[in-house]
């Protein structure tokens, strides 16, 4: 019985040279070939046959490696297990496992599948910023399958407190991410960056969080700042000064066409698509807005159609980032959108004009679903008047007093 198993030695094993196969015990086998080449077998009966299965050539697996991958498959076969089916879907698994995009390779497939959607290019950036090495390091190389909550927190801890708006925003695109590859089939299980009942319990609730702000700057700065920007030949210069003097969002700026500007009656019309509150708002266009669009006039196509602020690239706007950069460059801590506050506290401070209609020249909402209902108008004739006199405080001479 002691000569049941371990037959073979490592000398033996080496000098044997006739074909054949010769026993270790146990059902391992070391195979010779007509050839010479020896290779390891383990022999089995399954379904009252007898079965084959190769646990690899002498030259890459030694005796003792192949004693154990034969006790592996002696157990297998103990638990009524067929090892060459157990082996063929490990094999399957690993190569699924191997296969399986990394977290960065599937969020980047995805905001190019989303892009369409988005509004305007800066959109686009937010979300190949935010789930770009910037702020996704820790997971951009792993697995889909492997990601869990403790590496969904080591993203959002970082920022969580200190740009708390930005990290909400992240860990809602972390989500929508990881959801599409579950869709895909690519991930199995709950969502590791949900709120709701998960990370809501580890993480400071956003109420008590401070909420980011645009930053601004003071009304009676802006008019210094919109005469150093018209000596600026930029693209980007016009679009940020048509905002400035419109108190548009940037987005709605940037995908303007000229499909939507009204010269005769110096009216933009903003489709409901493109509005933030899903509602067509018109604006009236003052004579320095007026003078802008004159100027880009010249390059507009014969089709009537095509973007007021076209970008670098073919049949697309400038692009969402190229104001803020300019704000960059000259080291200004304020943003595009802060020009909006700007305009809401000149109109306060230093106009009589009803609160309505500076809100209603900004686009917002205002009252509830009944006042609303009995003001159907959107008062684009009193919103000229405040137009043009916000105009005159933007283009006023620098040093001199309004009369």
């Amino acid at each position: 019985m002691a000569r049941a198993t371990n037959r073979l030695t490592a000398r033996t094993v080496t000098n044997l040279k006739e074909p054949g196969r010769y026993a270790d015990g146990g059902g391992l086998y070391l195979q010779i070939g007509p050839t010479g080449t020896k290779a390891w077998l383990f022999m089995f009966t399954r379904d009252g046959k007898r079965r084959e299965m190769g646990l690899g050539s002498l030259h890459d697996v030694t005796l003792a490696e192949a004693r154990q991958r034969a006790e592996e498959a002696r157990r297998l076969t103990l638990d009524g297990l067929d090892p060459l089916t157990h082996r063929s879907a490990a094999k399957a698994a690993r190569k699924e496992a191997e296969a399986a995009p990394t977290f960065g390779a599937f969020a980047d497939a995805l905001v190019e599948s989303l892009e369409r959607g988005f509004r305007n290019d800066k959109h686009i950036y937010q979300w190949r910023q935010t789930l770009g090495p910037a702020y996704c390091s820790a997971i951009r190389d792993k697995k889909l399958t492997d990601i869990t909550t403790d590496d969904v927190l080591a993203v959002l801890q970082p920022v969580w407190m200190e740009k708390n708006e930005t990290a909400s925003r992240l860990r809602g695109r972390i989500e929508k991410v990881l959801d599409a590859a579950k869709a895909k089939g690519l991930r199995t299980g709950e969502n590791p960056a949900r709120w709701r009942g998960h990370l809501d319990t580890l993480l400071p609730k956003r109420q008590k969080l401070q909420r980011g702000h645009h930053p601004a700057l003071p009304y009676a700065d802006v008019p210094a700042f919109l005469a150093a920007l018209r000596k600026r030949e930029a693209m980007a210069a016009r679009a940020m000064e048509f905002t400035i003097l419109t108190a548009a969002r940037s987005g709605e700026v940037l995908g303007a066409t000229w499909s939507e500007i009204d010269m005769e009656t110096r009216t933009w019309t903003v489709p409901a698509s493109r509005m933030k509150a899903g509602r067509e708002h018109r604006v009236p266009l003052t004579d320095p807005a007026m003078s802008i669009l004159k100027a880009l006039e010249v390059a507009r196509p014969e089709t009537g159609d095509g973007f007021v602020f076209p970008g670098q690239r073919p049949k697309r706007p400038l692009s969402g980032m190229a104001m803020e950069m300019l704000l960059r460059r000259q080291k200004l801590e304020i943003t595009v959108h802060g020009f909006r506050s700007s305009f809401r506290d000149w109109a306060a401070e230093e106009t009589g004009f009803p609160r309505e209609i500076a809100e209603a020249a900004l686009a917002h909402v205002v009252g509830d679903a009944t006042e609303r209902a009995y003001r159907r108008g959107d008062a684009l004739e009193k919103r000229r008047e405040m137009m043009a006199a916000w105009a005159s405080h933007c283009t006023h001479p620098v040093g001199e007093k309004e009369g």
